[in-house]
């Protein structure tokens, strides 16, 4: 334990997601994965996500690569108005931020889809299928995202929350953008002209 303004505050912590994608694994649509992540100091450190219907395992280590099954990959290099890019969000009525004026600029530049969970786009830009995933949770959706931040920024991409800054992932989060680091900057300006921070 480090002590931080009279507070102890755990160093090492496991941030789980066990079902992400339940509205999809409810409904007997195989989209949801399982993941766990190693919280060093509020910074992900060890990221594993398993996609039990493709037999997929993504994994990652803080400065040792991302991999799929044991393959190293890598995020894409495609720019928001290229025609090979998929993009993915998450919107629901009740999440801290409301993203759909953002979306509907967004989307005269690039395809959105709803995959049903976040995790699994996540993966989808690790590997390099999608260019970006937007995911507005905040409250206790640190377990959504642990894990994603280190998978993704290993395979090269940019994890940051709604405004572009760093944020622990031992507590709630501030929103969410995960990119191949290309389409990063110009999200994230997209989202300032629209959203306040909290």
């Amino acid at each position: 334990m480090e002590k931080k303004n009279n507070l102890e505050r755990v160093i090492y912590v496991w941030v789980c997601g066990p079902v992400d994608g339940t509205a999809m694994y409810a409904r007997h649509i195989p989209v949801a994965v399982f993941s766990l992540a190693l919280v060093i100091k509020g910074q992900s450190m060890v990221g594993v996500v398993l996609d039990p219907f493709t037999n997929s395992l993504y994994t990652a280590i803080k400065g040792k690569g991302a991999y799929k099954n044991g393959e190293k990959i890598m995020v894409n290099d495609y720019a928001l108005e290229d025609m090979k890019t998929v993009c993915h969000y998450d919107l629901w009525v009740g999440a801290d931020y409301n993203i759909s004026k953002v979306l509907q600029e967004l989307e005269t530049k690039t395809y959105f889809i709803g995959l049903g969970s976040i995790i699994r786009a996540c993966m989808c830009v690790a590997s390099g299928d999608f260019s970006l995933a937007i995911f507005p949770g905040t409250k206790h959706k640190n377990c959504d995202i642990a894990a994603v931040k280190v998978i993704v920024e290993e395979a090269g991409g940019t994890v940051t929350d709604f405004f572009g800054n760093e944020q622990r992932y031992d507590e709630s989060i501030n929103g969410a953008v995960i990119s191949n680091g290309k389409v990063h900057k110009e999200v994230i300006e997209t989202i300032k002209r629209y959203l306040k921070k909290f």
